[in-house]
């Protein structure tokens, strides 16, 4: 059973994203297709991610994604192509992988080896034991894991790390509705996320 809180945050996000007209909105996901989804891909959502998903999947933006990667940004988990989910999927860790390549290193993950195949299996190990993000919009990521809500929702590029907003209602009101650049305020962040926080 979902935490009321939860349930609540994901659709308080789900109303605020309806209203802004910014994407075609399907039928929620049901049990049964969370069920085949978190098996297919080895991922849990978290309940308010799941609550959003469920109270009905956002496909299809009306609005052109800048930079984009792939050719739809709302990850289609119902009919979407599985070769677009699982690049999705891996983006964030792809792209702090190729970063590592370049030089990019967390202190605490110890002194850099000076091999550049030794410190990728170092930033693949560690990367494999921070929470798994889950995609919930183009490069927004939203940390996956049953029985959570609350996070903040990450904003990845490589390792170019921001919150977008300190939850998920926050955020789809900061990417989605327009404010004013003179009287922007940063986004107020949420509990940091294990690992792909220390980026930040």
């Amino acid at each position: 059973m979902l935490h009321p809180d939860a349930v609540r945050l994901g659709r308080e996000a789900h109303r605020r994203l309806a209203l802004s007209g910014e994407c075609e909105i399907t039928p929620g996901l049901t049990d049964r297709e969370f069920a085949w989804i978190e098996a297919e891909h080895g991922v849990e959502f978290a309940d308010d991610h799941r609550a959003f998903l469920a109270a009905g999947l956002p496909i299809n933006s009306a609005r052109p994604e800048e930079g984009a990667t792939w050719d739809r940004p709302w990850p289609d988990w119902r009919d979407g192509d599985e070769e677009e989910l699982r690049h999705q999927l891996e983006w964030p860790v792809r792209n702090v992988l190729r970063d590592v390549e370049y030089g990019v290193w967390l202190r605490s993950w110890g002194p850099r080896p000076e091999d550049k195949a030794q410190a990728l299996q170092i930033a693949e190990r560690e990367l494999a034991g921070a929470p798994k993000l889950i995609p919930l919009y183009a490069h927004r990521f939203l940390p996956g894991g049953r029985g959570t809500h609350g996070s903040q929702v990450l904003s990845i590029w490589g390792t170019d790390i921001i919150s977008y907003g300190r939850d998920l209602a926050e955020y789809i009101t900061n990417d989605f509705y327009p404010r004013d650049d003179d009287a922007k305020e940063p986004w107020e962040q949420g509990d940091a996320v294990p690992v792909w926080g220390e980026f930040l």
